[in-house]
């Protein structure tokens, strides 16, 4: 391979996939649905304009590289229920124009699931209809496309949500630190009791490209790749990781308060990886940054960009 595809490879997973492209050798090129302005774009990276639910610009996409890794979706799982036309109709006809376009042809190509696989709403239905899909077409129409599940990828450059900046999906770690270095309480869902592993951005664009590269060697895994933490945290005890951090560098501790659960989730779920997994890729769990390491890292991004990335409430 020389070329690598990335769809969605302008997102916050997507410019890691993309700095991991290019420190291994290899030549991104990004398909994005709309014109940026130039100071946007990494600097010395094709940009391919097109939308993944247009069947005839994958095919062209895929016809000029050596192999993709299809990242691009509509996130969010409370955030979709309301509407999920658009969660179904980017991910999966994205996913399968991706699936179509691979085999044509014959390259290689990697698909990021979730670990929330399981749960009932359009986020987490659509995005696993496509890994079946995947597995589909491994089998009987001969694809070489390897899938990785990242189970909540957190780190530097990760957009936060209203009131702090423009994003449209609250994820858990810009949430809590935004609010903590705001000096208002941390608002977990539920208590924080479910468990959602953590794994630091760095560490899932490695397993992505490494996949690729297994598949791009004709390696195949029937079963999905599982990135998370090395032991199963809950939400609320990443929120006091972060009060702890904060009190390490002698910044004010925030209370810590209990939200009721929003829809598209349960009390108690469990959203763990199976890092027993990683060695299909040629990775260990030991590999992975330790989470409270990856959080202060973030914490310090954050602590550096206020006001330019995102704001104080």
């Amino acid at each position: 391979m020389k070329k690598v595809g990335v769809t969605g490879g302008m997102g916050f997973i997507g410019r890691y996939v993309v700095e991991e492209l290019q420190s291994r050798g290899y030549e991104p090129v990004i398909m994005d649905h709309h014109i940026r302005q130039p100071h946007e774009y990494p600097k010395g990276v094709e940009i391919f304009l097109g939308d993944v639910r247009d069947d005839v610009a994958m095919t062209e996409f895929a016809a000029h590289v050596d192999g993709i890794i299809h990242l691009a979706a509509v996130l969010g799982t409370q955030e979709t229920i309301n509407n999920p036309r658009p969660a179904a109709q980017s991910n999966l006809m994205g996913g399968l124009n991706f699936l179509e376009a691979v085999a044509q042809y014959d390259i290689p190509g990697v698909y990021i699931a979730v670990g929330n696989w399981w749960m009932n709403n359009p986020y987490s239905i659509t995005k696993n209809m496509i890994e079946r899909f995947v597995r589909m077409f491994n089998k009987d129409r001969g694809t070489r496309v390897n899938v990785v599940r990242a189970v909540n990828a957190y780190g530097p450059r990760q957009l936060a949500a209203a009131p702090f900046a423009h994003g449209k999906v609250r994820k858990i770690t810009p949430a809590l630190v935004c609010r903590a270095l705001s000096g208002i309480p941390m608002e977990l869902y539920g208590g924080g009791k479910q468990v959602s592993d953590m794994v630091y951005v760095g560490d899932v664009a490695k397993a992505l490209v490494q996949a690729l590269e297994y598949a791009d060697r004709g390696v195949v895994i029937d079963e999905a790749t599982e990135v998370g933490s090395a032991e199963p945290v809950t939400v609320l005890e990443v929120a006091k990781l972060v009060n702890e951090i904060l009190q390490d560098k002698d910044l004010k501790m925030v209370e810590i308060v209990s939200l009721p659960m929003r829809p598209g989730e349960n009390v108690g779920d469990v959203v763990a990886a199976d890092t027993e997994t990683l060695p299909n890729i040629g990775m260990d769990v030991a590999d992975l940054k330790d989470l409270k390491q990856g959080l202060t890292e973030t914490i310090d991004y954050f602590i550096e960009h206020e006001g330019k990335t995102w704001s104080k409430f």
